[in-house]
């Protein structure tokens, strides 16, 4: 992982504190996370669940990341699968669901996690860019929640819903007008389908990261925006996937059982 060093006046980076151990806060229960693949959020909140006791069922767009994590998070825990999913074809989101209540004749965990960023100033933005971004980042997790709704109405057991939102839903920033109107679609569709889905005993929630850095990130991303957005952060630091999904961790938890339609920001961003 690459660090980015702040600029801060001078002011050192804080390091990242010590991973913590599970709790067996989710033993027993069943999860689907959706872009689960590889070492981002989604990965870090697969690996979370599974330390936490839940099974979980984690899918990708991506075949060949998606079975070589699969294989590593096997390797380790009992209670993994995977499938090739793309949020963007509702068919494949039907078919992920049927899979998760397959295998384990009950769903109890989803992460909506599947997103699709870029940079590109609104004026030169071509449909194609900002109707792709949309697509996967809000429609994918309209897609997903539908169907998780639907399989926890027939399940009658109630669940739980988490969707990855992003600071940017509230926070302007040049270049990312589809991103963030997509993310603020995403806090939207939260705090509607919890009022829904409260009748169902499902508990929708959201959490907004600010900066989680990971190597796909660092691939698509200027080490000098990365190093503008390192320095918003009063910690001087980026946030490790894996502290965000402790914070999903949580939501998916008993610990937040009178906590729905909210969205919780993971940022250290100065107000």
């Amino acid at each position: 992982m690459t660090d980015v060093e702040s600029p801060r006046a001078g002011a050192p980076a804080a390091e990242a504190p010590e991973y913590p151990p599970g709790h067996g806060l989710l033993e027993g229960r069943t999860a689907v996370v959706t872009a689960a693949a590889g070492a981002g959020i989604g990965g870090a909140t697969a690996r979370r669940l599974l330390e936490e006791g839940a099974r979980v069922l984690i899918s990708d767009a991506h075949e060949r990341r998606l079975k070589a994590y699969e294989a590593e998070l096997a390797g380790e825990f009992e209670g993994v699968a995977a499938l090739v999913c793309d949020v963007t074809d509702e068919a494949r989101v039907q078919a992920l669901f049927r899979t998760a209540v397959r295998l384990h004749g009950r769903l109890d965990i989803v992460v909506n996690n599947a997103g699709l960023g870029g940079t590109a100033n609104l004026v030169d933005m071509s449909d194609e860019q900002w109707s792709k971004v949309l697509d996967v980042t809000l429609n994918g997790t309209f897609r997903c929640t539908r169907a998780a709704l639907r399989a926890y109405r027939e399940g009658g057991r109630g669940g739980v819903i988490v969707n990855n939102a992003s600071v940017v839903g509230w926070r302007a920033q040049a270049g990312q007008a589809h991103y963030a109107a997509a993310k603020a679609g995403v806090m939207a569709l939260t705090r509607c389908a919890a009022m829904e889905a409260a009748a169902l005993g499902v508990r929708v929630n959201a959490v907004a990261p600010s900066l989680a850095l990971h190597p796909h990130l660092v691939k698509v991303t200027t080490p000098e925006l990365l190093a503008e957005l390192t320095a918003r952060e009063a910690f001087g630091r980026h946030a490790e996937p894996w502290e965000v999904a402790n914070v999903i961790v949580f939501l998916a938890s008993g610990y937040s059982s009178y906590l729905t339609g909210e969205v919780v920001s993971v940022s250290s961003q100065h107000a």
